[in-house]
């Protein structure tokens, strides 16, 4: 019998994101791992880059398969074969971003060095047709805007 979760959905992949959301849903879950890690100290930093980490794939129905800050913005990331964003994909897609929040676990001058990959990030969906970063390319996603 097939879950759920296993099948798959057709996106209009030509909608695609608005480079002024993705820097403001970018900005709003930074701001939400900033505070929790403000709050939590080093335990809060790891709960904070967990967050970034596994964001677009959690399933809560507020968040709807995607970050909050992505949710408020109306976008989505979605799989292109059509199968639903989860845990895996989301991992797979942000690994990219979080490497300079836990090179600054070590050391600030590493987490300075790893965080340059986040900028290339930044640089890779400007220059892309379709928006998609590394991150996107290795996970097979692409983010696009949505009704809701």
């Amino acid at each position: 019998m097939e879950s759920p979760e296993s099948t798959t959905t057709t996106y209009d992949l030509s909608k695609k994101a608005s480079l002024l959301k993705r820097f403001l849903a970018s900005l709003i879950d930074g701001i939400i791992a900033g505070v929790v890690s403000a709050f939590l100290g080093k335990v809060g930093l790891l709960v904070g880059i967990a967050y970034l980490l596994v964001r677009d794939g959690l399933d809560f129905s507020f968040m709807d398969q995607r970050s909050i800050g992505k949710k408020l913005m109306k976008l989505r990331p979605v799989c292109l074969d059509g199968q639903p964003m989860d845990l895996n994909l989301s991992i797979r897609r942000n690994w990219p971003l979080i490497l300079g929040s836990i090179g600054s676990l070590f050391s600030v001058s590493l987490g300075g060095i790893l965080g340059l990959v986040g900028l290339i990030e930044a640089i890779l969906v400007l220059l892309d047709s379709k928006g998609r970063r590394f991150g996107d390319k290795f996970a097979n996603t692409q983010v696009i805007e949505v009704d809701s």
